[in-house]
């Protein structure tokens, strides 16, 4: 029998894997496990991975390879997250030494494959396509006494034709209203001064369940009298299913940040079609005027894929010309590729390597000049900051982050994490402004 008594955990990918690790660690350490940062001493060692891009996979089988050639003793070694529901099985083919595989939806039954593990059983797989209420979300282990990602629905029923979501986390699957707040409350009598609401869709959130009568609007609404709490944020939105009424609480809920992540994916209305994405650039743009002229000071973030199967280079001009014109204040940049389950994997990956590198960089380019410009306009102005921790350059400077995302860093202590202080934005550098105590 096998007796495990630490364990490490490695988290690949979005913030929805974050939370799911935080929740393996609570499971973990109430079984008595203890979390050791050292992977070579570890009894118990869990990849919590990421297949929305192939090179997040690509990292986790070369860090698998490695530590089964590196190691001088055998670990129990699973994989959790995205991949593992995809691939299931086929992880035993392709590396040697997993114990285990479970998926996002199976993170519950974490304890009974130990149970199985210590008495030596082996490729044992627990990766449902299906969510079913059956986490205690009160487990969750932070490391970040300041924010925490809370929950509010799993899965996703969009089917983009370049991502494996909808397959690995299944259909969409609301948590009941009086579970987040409750969630939250606790969250706030701990000391916890900022949330972020997640979910794949956002903003589908309460569709499936009707009843309730509870959308996101409805939701932020509870959330927003909560004693304690100075922020709340929410991601990712889907521009099909956000609405006046969540535009409006933005506006009107006080805690409610001006950032919303708000992926565009390509400028050219032909490819999102192919893409599945479910409206027009057109339909897009009036969402974000409409945003803009219901929260005049919101900034919007953005996801762009480039090099998408028949992407041409008038199409790419379209989503250049995308980024000039909305000017978004984040913008996370990809060349495309091919996930194994996605409909777009059995099309022509047509697009030229080297075609998807230029026009990477091309939008890495125009994003860094729009960013250094308004960041320039910001200099001089005083804005709220919510220290998140020290500077791990420096134990006499803090870091934190403004309402709208942008991260400051500005002389401190201690003592200050935590709470909301008033700034001014002095210079900046490598998109992080350098500010003074106001």
């Amino acid at each position: 029998m096998k007796k495990l008594a630490s364990f490490y955990i490695r988290t690949y990918g979005c913030q929805m894997n974050e939370l799911d690790s935080e929740m393996m660690v609570g499971i973990l350490e109430k079984r008595g496990l203890q979390k050791i940062n050292d992977e070579m001493a570890a009894d118990l060692i869990i990849f919590n991975t990421c297949s929305i891009r192939d090179l997040a996979e690509r990292k986790v089988l070369g860090k698998l390879g490695r530590l089964a050639k590196s190691c001088k003793r055998r670990p129990i070694i699973g994989i959790a997250g995205c991949m593992a529901t995809s691939k299931k099985e086929k992880l035993f083919q392709k590396v040697d030494g997993i114990d285990f595989v479970i998926g996002p939806n199976n993170i519950h039954q974490l304890g009974t494959i130990l149970d199985e593990i210590e008495n030596d059983r082996t490729n044992i797989i627990h990766a449902d396509p299906n969510f079913s209420h059956e986490l205690d979300y009160t487990l969750a282990k932070r490391d970040d006494p300041v924010k925490a990602f809370v929950s509010i629905i799993r899965g996703c029923n969009k089917h983009c034709t370049y991502c494996i979501v909808p397959y690995a986390r299944g259909p969409e699957v609301s948590r009941h209203p009086d579970e987040i707040v409750n969630e939250c409350v606790q969250l706030a009598e701990t000391g916890y001064k900022e949330i972020t609401l997640l979910g794949q869709n956002v903003d589908s959130y309460g569709k499936d369940r009707p009843e309730w009568k509870s959308r996101l609007s409805d939701l932020l609404a509870r959330l927003d009298p909560i004693e304690g709490l100075e922020r709340i944020r929410f991601l990712t939105s889907h521009p099909v299913d956000i609405t006046c009424d969540l535009m409006e609480a933005v506006r009107d809920l006080p805690k409610v940040c001006e950032y919303i992540h708000f992926p565009l994916q390509s400028g050219s209305t032909r490819v999102l079609n192919k893409m599945h994405r479910m409206y027009t650039r057109d339909e897009y743009d009036e969402k974000v005027a409409l945003f803009r002229e219901i929260v005049p000071n919101v900034s919007l973030g953005t996801d762009m894929i480039v090099g998408f199967p028949t992407e041409t280079e008038e199409e790419f001009e379209k989503t250049k010309e995308a980024l000039e014109t909305i000017r978004f204040s984040h913008a996370f940049l990809f060349t495309y590729s091919a996930r194994k389950g996605a409909p777009a994997a059995r099309w022509k990956d047509d697009v030229p390597k080297e075609v998807k590198e230029s026009r990477l960089q091309e939008l890495l380019t125009i994003q860094e000049r729009i960013s250094n410009e308004q960041m320039q306009a910001l200099l001089g102005q005083s804005v709220e900051v919510l220290v998140e921790g020290l500077s791990p350059k420096d134990p006499n400077i803090v870091r934190g982050r403004t309402r709208d995302w942008r991260n400051v860093l500005f002389p401190g202590s201690q003592k200050s994490i935590g709470t909301l202080q008033k700034v001014e934005l002095t210079s900046f550098a490598h998109q992080t402004f350098i500010a003074k105590v106001v």
